[in-house]
């Protein structure tokens, strides 16, 4: 057996003042018998891994700004095995003192606020949900989707959240978009699933509901039939009617 050199005994003591080998010398001492040092060298890493994502520089937050985990938008809420990403929000900046020293109203500003938030996530390829933004405002989560919708209806756009992009929202300001933007203004489904933030899957399908409640409502327009042909909920076919009416009602105006 080779002997440690004197260069090695006399400076890989001071190994332990790095992060790494002191958490393998920590799970020398607690988890000896269960981990190898391959074992506990690999755990060291993922932890380290996991420190950069969740833990980064102060220099990367302004004022005004937090660190916020949010759902990694390629996963959906409701999988068994979620992923989230580490992404910096600003709660306030430069731009919401202006407006509040023209004395814009808290209540006029808090829609763009909100907007932001989800935007900003989004742009760091994660997903906010309604209760993510009402935790983070305290606010109601009624009073943030009440805002949200504002803010969509105001500047006829979808904003990012997993309500849209899952399709796990069943609010008719959705539907009524894509529906229209695809069978009445002859975009292209594939643009307006980008356009609107939602995935290709929730728009096809939003497109094809919509095509078998006005398929079976020529045939007889009563709920209740429609129901039973499709299996679509009746509240449902109500607002895909509505958005029908309305959308032929703006064509021919």
């Amino acid at each position: 057996m080779i002997s440690p050199s004197f260069a090695y005994k006399r400076y890989h003591s001071a190994r332990m003042r790095f992060l790494k080998p002191a958490l393998e010398d920590y799970f020398v001492a607690t988890l000896s018998s269960h981990l190898g040092p391959v074992l506990r060298e690999k755990l060291a890493d993922g932890l380290l891994e996991l420190m950069d994502q969740y833990l980064p520089p102060l220099s990367r937050l302004k004022p005004g700004q937090m660190l916020w985990r949010a759902l990694d938008k390629r996963t959906r809420a409701d999988s068994r095995q979620p992923k989230f990403v580490p992404v910096i929000l600003t709660l306030v900046d430069d731009s919401d003192i202006q407006m509040l020293e023209s004395e814009t109203p808290v209540a006029s500003q808090r829609p763009h606020a909100i907007a932001r938030l989800y935007r900003q996530a989004y742009e760091q390829g994660g997903l906010l949900s309604t209760r993510d933004v009402a935790l983070l405002l305290w606010q109601g989560e009624a009073s943030v989707s009440k805002q949200r919708i504002k803010y969509e209806l105001m500047h006829q756009c979808i904003l990012p959240h997993t309500g849209a992009l899952h399709d796990m929202g069943s609010t008719v300001t959705h539907k009524r978009q894509i529906v229209e933007k695809v069978v009445f203004e002859k975009k292209d489904p594939v643009a307006v699933a980008r356009e609107c933030h939602h995935s290709q899957r929730a728009v096809d399908k939003y497109l094809k509901d919509y095509q078998r409640v006005i398929t079976a409502h020529d045939s007889k327009p009563d709920v209740d039939f429609i129901h039973r042909v499709t299996g679509i909920a009746p509240h449902v076919i109500k607002q895909y009617l509505e958005i029908q009416k309305h959308g032929t009602s703006t064509t021919h105006k």
